[in-house]
């Protein structure tokens, strides 16, 4: 009998006459977490498609063994009944049923008759739920009712349910609390203790090298290493994924700071399913020419949905007034919004960023697609040579501008929809969590570009769960906490504990000085 689980020999994936995948080598032992590092694009999520059963055997070369016999799987079921199961990084829950029905969704126990058996799924989820150190959660409530860290463990309660012996977790903590991400690490640990094997996929390299023994790289569909994680640092892991150093992550801010070119006075949001609660609550602010402005918190403290209602994408009823260059303006609409020249590169690209059954180059030229109609017809000769322009300059991966962009990468969707929104040459740009899902050299390059906006005098606002990107990149730093503004700090100095504690309102009469004093100052 073989020592590995799970065997992959020579996989090799076509899409059209490019190939995805070229040659990979993949092997892991039971109770065994590998880490699958690569670029964006790179191939991680084409190989986990063979390996699940979504590209089912014959779509693609090379071999795969299970237990030391060859696995023909021709559906996810097949790969499922195997024992091996994904964890999507899009949630495939139904948030109005029951954490239990989540969990046995397509596996329901049943009576005779036909019949749901509700109090042996309750009994079944609850051992789960109590397997995964989470005893307190309600298996009887919608799923809905908890919020994404919670939702992520049912997602791996379904998982056990399935009796994996090998579960996939692909970007598993891109949505996830700094504790809640703790939780999850603790439990794969546990996982791996009982023999379950692992395959972890995050560009959050820090919990690669806490939770895996082993790290196997891809580049451009091509297999690089495969090195025990003993041997390797995080420094080294992101020269074998780019295959070059990065000697600095962030750029240094030598941009000029110039007058004021927005200022949001007032906002307060109400709860789009709850009216009488506020998500944000009387929040004030401005932004100067050339100043990026990182706007930070804990998960819910309302950072969205400030920034969308400034956009004027905010779902719910909200209030309050924007100015631009002294001037009120109506952000009623985002295509008012744009037309003012102030954009926005939302949080959830999927839902609100592109529009899937359009192409890469159709998403690109979205924000100025006036600039080429010709009365009754698109200029498309025009139309092209600009979206080859921006595929360049923003480095998108992609075999072809017609492809649809689906078909990308989540990091290379975020390229092009910061291309989108860059081509309407905005005056003001809001960048909710930018390098969500991105990979640490398309990281890099994205920060550069936004240091670059600056020196041109476009004025920035990012919002970011990532205290040490907001830290590394801007030039002044908003603290909100529960729809309040708790803090508005020079970035001079400051550390990411002094952060925290105005996001908890640990010191509330230092921040609250502090925003008095330095509301609309500009970063030294």
């Amino acid at each position: 009998m073989s020592e590995h689980l799970i065997e992959m020999k020579g996989i090799v994936k076509k899409f059209g006459g490019v190939r995805a995948l070229d040659g990979i080598d993949l092997k892991i032992r039971p109770g065994e977490c590998v880490g699958l590092c690569g670029e964006n694009g790179a191939g991680k999520s084409t190989l986990m498609k063979i390996l699940s059963g979504v590209y089912p055997h014959g779509t693609w070369e090379g071999e795969i063994l299970w237990d030391g016999k060859p696995l023909q799987a021709h559906s996810v079921r097949d790969t499922e009944a195997a024992g091996i199961v994904i964890i999507h990084q899009e949630l495939m829950l139904v948030p109005e049923l029951s954490v239990a029905e989540n969990i046995f969704m397509g596996h329901e126990i049943t009576l005779p008759g036909g019949r749901m058996n509700y109090p042996a799924m309750y009994r079944r989820a609850e051992e789960l739920m109590r397997e995964l150190n989470m005893p307190d959660i309600n298996v009887a409530l919608p799923v809905m009712q908890y919020g994404g860290g919670h939702q992520q463990l049912v997602e791996i309660a379904k998982a056990l349910n399935k009796k994996a012996r090998l579960l996939i977790l692909d970007e598993p903590s891109s949505s996830l609390t700094a504790s809640e991400i703790a939780i999850l690490l603790k439990i794969i640990k546990d996982l791996k203790a009982k023999g379950v094997a692992c395959v972890y996929i995050s560009h959050k390299l820090d919990e690669v090298a806490e939770v895996c023994d082993t790290i196997s790289v891809i580049r451009d569909g091509k297999h690089i290493a495969t090195t025990p994680m003993e041997e390797l640092d995080v420094e080294r892991i992101i020269t074998q994924m780019v295959g070059r150093e990065i000697t600095a992550m962030y750029p240094e801010r030598n941009h000029e700071v110039g007058e004021v070119v927005l200022e949001a006075r007032n906002i307060t949001c109400y709860d789009v399913d709850n009216p009488r609660r506020k998500r944000v609550d009387d929040v004030s602010f401005a932004v100067r020419r050339g100043e990026i402005l990182g706007i930070a918190g804990l998960v819910g403290a309302g950072r969205t949905e400030l920034v969308s209602a400034v956009f004027g994408a905010y779902p719910g009823r909200h209030e309050g007034e924007v100015r631009m260059n002294g001037a009120k303006v109506d952000t009623a609409t985002p295509l008012k919004s744009i037309r003012l020249g102030l954009c926005m590169v939302p949080e959830d690209r999927k839902h609100h960023g592109i529009v899937p059954d359009l192409s890469v180059g159709q998403n690109i030229t979205l924000t100025v697609l006036d600039r080429f109609s010709r009365r009754t017809r698109v200029d498309a000769d025009a139309e092209l040579k600009v979206i080859q322009d921006e595929i360049g300059r923003m480095r998108v991966k992609t075999a072809s501008p017609f492809l649809s962009i689906t078909g990308l990468s989540g990091g290379n969707q975020q390229k092009a929809v910061l291309a989108k929104m860059l081509l309407a040459q905005p005056k003001v740009l809001i960048l909710d969590e930018p390098t969500r899902g991105v990979d640490v050299g398309a990281k890099a390059e994205i920060y550069r570009l936004i240091s670059e906006l600056a020196r041109q005098g476009l004025a920035i606002i990012m919002v970011s769960s990532e205290l040490a990107e907001v830290l590394g990149v801007s030039d002044r730093v908003l603290v909100i906490g529960e729809g309040k503004l708790r803090g508005d700090f020079p970035n001079q100095n400051l550390t990411q504990e002094m952060v925290l504690a105005a996001a908890i309102n640990q010191s509330p009469q230092r921040a609250s000085s502090a925003a008095t004093a330095n509301s609309v100052a500009p970063a030294a």
